[in-house]
């Protein structure tokens, strides 16, 4: 009985760390209703490492694959790419991002990181946003992980259509839709 419980609890952690790779064990232990020396136990049974770990693995694997952007030029950090498909990065946002009154992050920093991964997103040396139209849906705040994550979609002649949606936890941040010109 303990087994089949702890293979359904694996499952859904996995399923966690597939949906938002950025996730700490505090966080995934609240999700599962367990400890997080529970998580930390069924990630080592699992062979996934930790966090820190889990977020550098994924980056070294992604900037390989970096084309339009060199990767000091991207808002956040590039955490997977599959050129002209998708890409996901993750921001940690920290005090000196929100305004002075509050935690709440610039909306610049958001639009930021959604207009890098989608340029990112795309496979070509040059590429530049042409048109872009966007919303934002919720506040950031200091110390939250804002996941962006874009999808490349069509394309017509020289130009492609790239989405991206921001999340922070549970909550989405920004929507956007990018129209990025492929210059070569």
């Amino acid at each position: 009985m303990l087994k089949k419980s702890r293979e359904k609890r694996q499952l859904k952690l996995n399923k966690l760390l597939k949906i938002n790779p950025a996730i700490t064990d505090k966080e995934l232990a609240e999700k599962l209703k367990v400890s997080v020396s529970t998580v930390r136990l069924d990630r080592s049974l699992m062979g996934v490492p930790e966090f820190r770990e889990r977020l550098k693995d994924m980056a070294e694997e992604a900037k390989k694959k970096l084309i339009s952007l060199g990767h000091d030029e991207l808002t956040g950090e590039l955490l997977e790419l599959e050129p002209d498909k998708w890409a996901l990065s993750a921001l940690k946002t920290v005090r000196e991002m929100a305004f002075k009154l509050t935690d709440i992050v610039w909306d610049h920093y958001i639009y930021s990181q959604a207009s890098s991964i989608a340029v990112a997103a795309v496979k070509s040396a040059v590429a530049i946003i042409a048109s872009m139209r966007g919303e934002y849906k919720d506040h950031a705040h200091v110390g939250e992980v804002l996941l962006a994550r874009a999808k490349v979609g069509t394309s017509h002649d020289s130009k492609k259509i790239v989405s991206v949606r921001t999340i922070a936890g549970d909550r989405e941040i920004f929507v956007g839709r990018f129209i990025i010109e492929v210059l070569e």
